[in-house]
């Protein structure tokens, strides 16, 4: 054993001279055996370093049968690229030279990264199961080889019989000799003086009568203390330990505490009810003066126990520091904000109220012209009002509750889309063009199938102004206007519907829906104002999509439970939406996805949102019935961010069953308000 265990390490040593372990072949063939143990043994388990487990060889041959040595031995280990990295190979497809010379290609590796992970969790011998990077192979491990593997690594030794606390032979023994070990005469240079001394010597003596190796001082055996606080500062730390305060003392006795006080201390009747009446915390005194005759004739105090375990927490419950305190004037944390008079105008007062709905007014929108206000009712009616006078000029009944009704941003066109309606209102010449137009449309010659049907109306329908009948598939609950007046969007909310937006062209009389399939249901839907974008509000995100590159743009994340209403800025860079969890989300586009402000002025559900046209004002809905009034300025300069004020809050409707401001929407021209309620009122604020 011993044998091996000298000639093992002379082999690792030595590359050239090789002993012979007893394997059946010369060194070169021991160290191949080493290299077979180390693919076989699976030291990829955990890295362990051969040369480091060299000391250990003759544990491990002796673990090993003499038939698995020699078979070992006689495999043939064709790699002999030597003890290089095998990542030099990475990018070839050989992995080394044989002992001709010849290139060893890789085998074919079918595994991909699934068929990796399914071996992974199929194969019940993965994790004993090696890859050799000398010959690109996969090998299994025994139970003895992994056995092995895990002795090695905690250090132990291979064999599992050696006996590490055997008994130590000692080659010197511990008594001492008679005769010498060595029988060599003394030489003649240990008992004649050395000269080499004798001239050190004389060099130290000269420096010390020169001065210039002075003797040690005699250690001062009085002990030094030193002031570790003596530098420092008081604002440090440290420093903070010299800043204590000694606990206040307490209150010595007054008179009302003599066992003889005077009259005045001692308590009627009335003023003694009245101190039993009042809590502890209050009482000017925590007992009651009596009088006594003689010292010896007062009683033990019953509560002085419980005053000394008092004054024991307050002592050391009750920190005691001096502190820095800054003086900050609290007006100086709030931020500068413009007063509201300087914002001016915005809307104020209550002036006139449309009154003639019997149900929910869901929807109202005013003309280009400012001069008409259409309302859209639960009670199936849609009503055109006349703005300066609140006089109803006409009234459309429906067959069914009117969710949302839009007027044509063109003012070339009087239309009102809740089905495509021509109210007949203002100037005659732009209301027989407008029936000029949709008359004059012919049909195509080759007619595709529509997800919507495009009727025109007759009889009694047209005489109410009705002039194309739009039959959609679901209920609608949201339509909106392009910019130009000839695009109109429809929203359908249905979570298992791709058909949730469908956008009409009424000039082709053409329906199309820009969506394959929904991602969320779709809450209210709006086109940029400028550019060709279109954005889409589901539950908790808004979608910005651009119509030309068919792409999604930007995706907003409103933080909120549930988007209600939105609107896009006049200068289309912003946005802001309402929610049902009393939230109002201001956009900046060029900025962040995420919310620029976040303003919690309601108190309810916000129901309707909505930006003036030129005016730099924003009003928000809610079911407080409350409309409150902002200023949002937004200002040319990219650097500087937009300045948002609340200015006013408008109250007037009367909350109807838990709901209260439906919709609100501004003036085209002038800075006035119009809100619309569940108590069946239209309000206009100016």
């Amino acid at each position: 054993m011993s044998s091996l265990y000298s000639s093992g390490l002379h082999s690792h040593r030595s590359q050239s001279n090789r002993a012979p372990l007893g394997c059946g072949g010369t060194g070169d063939s021991h160290h191949r055996c080493i290299e077979i143990m180390d693919v076989e043994l699976g030291y990829s388990l955990q890295p362990v370093s051969l040369i480091a487990l060299l000391p250990h060889a003759h544990f491990l041959l002796h673990s090993l049968s003499p038939s698995s040595c020699l078979a070992m031995c006689s495999q043939d280990i064709r790699n002999t690229v030597g003890n290089i990295p095998m990542e030099w190979y990475k990018d070839y497809p050989h992995i080394g030279y044989d002992l001709d010379g010849k290139k060893i290609f890789k085998p074919i590796r079918t595994k991909d990264e699934l068929d990796e992970f399914l071996d992974k969790m199929e194969n019940p011998d993965y994790w004993r199961t090696v890859h050799n990077k000398m010959t690109g192979t996969d090998l299994r491990l025994s139970d003895e080889q992994v056995d092995l593997v895990h002795r090695l690594q905690q250090g132990k030794f291979g064999d599992v019989n050696f006996n590490e606390y055997e008994p130590a032979i000692d080659f010197f023994s511990s008594e001492v000799m008679i005769h010498p070990v060595t029988n060599r005469p003394e030489d003649k240079r240990s008992f004649i003086p050395s000269l080499i001394e004798k001239e050190k010597v004389g060099k130290l003596v000269h420096a010390i009568k020169m001065g210039w190796i002075k003797p040690r001082r005699p250690k001062e055996t009085a002990p030094k203390y030193y002031d570790l606080w003596a530098q420092e500062d008081l604002n440090t730390v440290l420093g903070r330990h010299k800043m204590h305060i000694p606990a206040p003392k307490m209150r010595l006795p007054g008179h009302e505490e003599s066992y003889n006080p005077p009259p005045e201390y001692l308590l009627t009747e009335e003023e003694k009810l009245a101190w039993e009446q009042q809590d502890p915390e209050d009482r000017r005194v925590s007992f009651l003066p009596q009088k006594y005759s003689c010292l010896r004739a007062v009683p033990a105090f019953s509560r002085f126990i419980h005053e000394r375990f008092e004054r024991c927490l307050d002592l050391y419950l009750c920190p005691r520091q001096r502190k820095m305190r800054v003086n900050v004037n609290p007006e100086d944390l709030i931020p500068k904000l413009p007063k509201p008079k300087d914002l001016q105008p915005f809307p104020t007062t209550q002036s006139l109220v449309y009154r003639g709905h019997t149900s929910l007014v869901r929807s109202i929108s005013v003309s280009p012209s400012g001069q008409w206000l259409v309302s859209g009712s639960d009670d199936c009616t849609v009503r055109f009002w006349e703005v300066s006078t609140a006089r109803c000029l006409k009234t459309v009944e429906v067959s069914g509750a009117v969710k949302s009704v839009a007027w044509s941003p063109n003012p070339a066109v009087c239309l009102v889309a809740i089905m495509l309606l021509n109210p007949g209102l203002g100037d005659k010449f732009i209301c027989s063009a407008t029936d000029q137009l949709i008359s004059s449309y012919e049909e195509p010659e080759e007619s595709k199938e529509q997800s919507v049907q495009w009727t025109i109306a007759e009889g009694s329908d047209h005489e109410h102004g009705q002039r194309l009948i739009l039959k959609h598939p679901k209920a609608v609950r949201q339509v909106t206007w392009h910019g130009k007046g000839d695009y109109l969007a429809c929203v359908m909310p249905d979570d298992n519907s791709s058909l949730q937006v469908v956008i009409h062209q009424v000039s082709k009389r053409r329906t199309q829906n820009p969506f394959r399939k929904s991602k969320g249901m779709v809450q209210c839907v709006s086109f940029h104002p400028i550019r060709p974008y279109f954005f889409v509000a589901t539950q908790r995100y808004v979608r910005v999509y651009n119509l030309i590159k068919q792409e999604l743009t930007k995706k907003l994340m409103a933080n909120c439970k549930w988007i209600s209403s939105m609107a896009v800025h006049p200068g289309g860079d912003n946005v802001i939406c309402g929610s049902y969890d009393c939230r109002l989300a201001w956009f900046d586009l060029d900025l962040s996805t995420k919310p620029y402000k976040m303003l919690r002025h309601h108190k309810k559900a916000l129901r309707g949102v909505a930006y003036h046209k030129h005016y730099p004002l924003f009003a928000s809905g809610s079911d407080d019935g409350s409309v409150i009034v902002c200023h949002g300025m937004v200002y040319n300069d990219l650097l500087q961010n937009p300045l948002i004020v609340p200015v006013k809050v408008l109250k007037g409707h009367t909350i109807t069953h838990d709901l209260g401001v439906l919709d609100v929407a501004f003036h085209p021209s002038q800075p006035w308000v119009f809100s619309s309620g569940a108590d069946g009122t239209v309000r206009l604020f100016t």
